[in-house]
């Protein structure tokens, strides 16, 4: 297999992932171009590219989501190749297909791949076929039959999207009297967002520990997993603080994790960076949950963990049909603990009710051990059309108890100014018993949330 060499990528995406991207191809000497959105033109990534073109009004879906105005892009600038970053385009079979067809690189999985993994009843159908543990569940998308379907598994249990992701069509039943109204609502989620409206049942774990594995797999089947990420501070599926290795998991669990990724990964034939996704449960049984094929909001965790790799790099190369260059025991090594805080425009005494408008200033933290990812600045004003997250900040440490008082130290010297953000918020995370003894959990947040009100 012939290994390429790119010198001009878009990247089709916005904000700090675009800009993140940006910095690492400029380090890899590969010219950038940026997309934008007219409610866009003053943003980071903008400014930081090569060249920038404008793709459309606003709207996602008349210019982050318009796949034949990125690819026109593409071609008006010759680049050789796309990266999507993550969110809007970055799961779409569709568009991966499309971009190859126009004689372009996807920076990504084959367009095969993301469809089946995207299935997450299909997805889970390979794990059973790579011999990694799945909760009790439907053999599939469920058709008709749903009651009795659910009965099999037995209540309580989660309805799941077959497309799902980022906890859209996604509903709880705990009993048989409460199905009927979370069937109908997952199935409206789903069709709204993905529209498409197929489910799957599985058994649902109490307040279970969220626990990912970053993969990388080049295009001559080899195959490397990192060392865990703790995603277990969440709230209604979302992500708030994501740390790396988790204060659960032991070095022998930590061993079968990174197995069962490695084998789920194989077994899809994926070629490419991604996660695996489980749940553990309190006597540390973990089960397959789901695969992501891109790159997740919290790989700067794992880069800080793993000694300083860069993972959008290892994308490039392997795209460029490189070989990894880093063995499993390298992949593997712990370095530090690290922890990275979602930023958000919320306000989350209102029930984290986004906010939008003009930052009249910005001031990030700084320091050993920190690192802030973000394309905000003093002056920029966030559109109100886009995703609400603002900034990553990343703490490292040789320890979790430094990295406890490093983060709270760097929350202290964080301002936002003009809107609402989630800052104090982890601040209060911070400050609870539980999250600093480590004892961690999916229901974790909302307890925390639920005693401020008291």
């Amino acid at each position: 297999m012939k290994e390429k060499k790119y010198t001009k990528i878009l990247v089709a995406n916005r904000g700090e992932i675009a800009l993140r991207v940006i910095r690492t191809l400029k380090e890899m000497d590969i010219k950038t171009v940026a997309v934008y959105s007219e409610e866009d033109k003053l943003s980071a990534h903008v400014l930081a590219a090569d060249e920038a073109l404008c793709i459309g009004p606003a709207p996602s879906k008349e210019s982050y989501l318009n796949i034949d105005a990125i690819i026109a892009a593409a071609k008006i600038t010759k680049a050789e190749a796309i990266h999507p970053g993550y969110g809007f385009l970055s799961e779409n079979a569709d568009f991966a297909k499309e971009v190859i067809a126009a004689g372009i690189d996807f920076i990504g999985p084959s367009a095969e791949a993301i469809s089946t993994l995207g299935q997450k009843a299909q997805a889970r159908a390979i794990a059973v076929k790579a011999g990694v543990p799945v909760v009790k569940g439907s053999s599939g998308v469920v058709k008709d039959n749903f009651l009795l379907e659910a009965k099999k598994i037995g209540f309580p249990l989660m309805i799941k999207a077959s497309l799902g992701g980022g906890g859209r069509g996604m509903r709880i039943a705990q009993t048989e009297d409460t199905f009927e109204t979370a069937l109908e609502t997952a199935k409206a989620e789903a069709k709204i967002a993905f529209n498409n409206d197929d489910v799957y049942f599985e058994q649902l774990l109490i307040s279970p520990r969220h626990i990912e594995v970053q993969f990388a797999a080049d295009n001559y089947g080899n195959v490397i997993a990192f060392a865990e990420r703790d995603c277990s501070m969440q709230r209604k599926n979302q992500k708030l603080i994501e740390e790396s290795p988790s204060p659960f998991v032991t070095p022998e669990i930590r061993k079968k994790l990174i197995a069962a990724a490695v084998a789920m990964v194989k077994q899809a034939e994926y070629s490419g960076v991604g996660t695996v996704e489980f749940l553990m449960d309190e006597n540390k049984n973990f089960y397959f949950m789901e695969v992501n094929t891109r790159l997740q909001v919290e790989h700067p965790v794992t880069e800080a963990v793993c000694g300083g790799i860069d993972l959008v790099k290892i994308q490039i190369e392997i795209a460029q049909n490189k070989p990894l260059t880093l063995t499993q025991a390298e992949a593997q090594k712990i370095t530090c603990h690290a922890m990275e805080f979602r930023i958000n425009a919320e306000d989350y005494e209102q029930n984290f009710l986004p906010n939008s408008g003009l930052v009249s200033y910005f001031h990030t933290p700084d320091g050993l051990g920190v690192r802030v990812d973000s394309a905000v600045y003093s002056g920029y004003e966030i559109p109100s059309f886009y995703d609400s997250l603002i900034a990553k900040l990343i703490i490292s440490a040789p320890n979790r108890e430094q990295v406890l008082k490093r983060a709270q130290r760097a929350l202290d010297e964080f301002r936002i100014k003009g809107l609402k953000s989630t800052l104090d918020f982890h601040k209060l995370i911070l400050q609870n018993k539980k999250f600093q003894e480590g004892k961690i959990n999916t229901a974790l947040v909302e307890e925390i949330l639920n005693e401020g009100k008291k």
